[in-house]
């Protein structure tokens, strides 16, 4: 079983807290990208991100200076958006992050896909992102069905945590043998049940770390996730999608 979750658009560099273990899967890829972005005009890159002036100051500094063999983070901790804040991986124990290193994959527009401990570096590029003047349109078009074949030869059974900009680089490619599973954290308003955008990156954090703690192997023991006051709505559920409500 593996379970995907998005990245987050914070990050920061953390070489001291627990060392990484290896480079990502597709490095290669990845600097490919990096000379993509090197070589696009500050304007450029603004206009790709579309930031605030201040935030594309300090992503146009680190493409300039990137180096993505040097000075490099576990992913796991690099990330400091409210899913990653939920997880709280740096007060696991060695036997949860070994759970993580193993099960959790983290979707990437500029890495493809991360395992906990792949050494990374700070960068700002989402998976939605349009190219221009590159041989690829997109990044769904640059990565095509990579980190689904990669995602598949690991295991034929997926936990989606992940937003649908970055699960659809996986769920477009779904084959008959895979089991993909998404959950969906919400509430009732109206009669429909209502994801709200903060809430459920809480709750995705909060899953992972529920299934790092409980050492989750099968997925039907998802099903007894009761973190921030959620709990299964077996009626609301189906076999590809869990519905949790508070």
């Amino acid at each position: 079983m593996k379970i995907i979750i998005s990245p987050a658009k914070k990050m920061n560099t953390d070489a001291d807290s627990l060392e990484y273990n290896q480079l990502p899967d597709f490095i290669n890829d990845t600097e490919a990208l990096t000379k993509y972005l090197k070589g696009l005009t500050y304007e450029e890159l603004k206009t790709m991100w579309k930031c605030s002036e201040k935030i594309a100051t300090l992503n146009y500094e680190r493409i300039q200076e990137m180096d993505v063999h040097q000075n490099l983070t576990p992913a796991i901790l690099a990330f400091e958006g409210i899913q990653y804040q939920y997880m709280a991986p740096g007060v696991f124990e060695t036997e949860e992050l070994e759970y993580l290193e193993q099960h959790l994959r983290i979707l990437s527009g500029f890495y493809g896909i991360l395992r906990p401990f792949d050494g990374i570096v700070p960068y700002r590029l989402e998976m939605g992102t349009k190219l221009k003047n590159y041989h690829a349109k997109s990044l769904y078009e640059f990565w095509d069905r990579k980190l689904a074949d990669k995602l598949f030869s690991e295991s034929k059974c997926i936990v989606n945590l992940a937003s649908e900009e970055y699960s659809k680089t996986i769920a477009r490619y779904l084959q008959e043998d895979i089991k993909f599973v998404t959950c969906v954290f919400g509430e009732m308003i109206e009669e429909k049940v209502v994801e709200k955008g903060t809430l459920a990156k809480m709750a995705r954090g909060e899953m992972v770390r529920f299934m790092a703690e409980n050492k989750v192997e099968d997925v039907e023991d998802i099903k007894n996730f009761n973190y921030l006051n959620y709990a299964f709505a077996k009626d609301l559920s189906d076999e590809n999608t869990y519905i949790f409500l508070k």
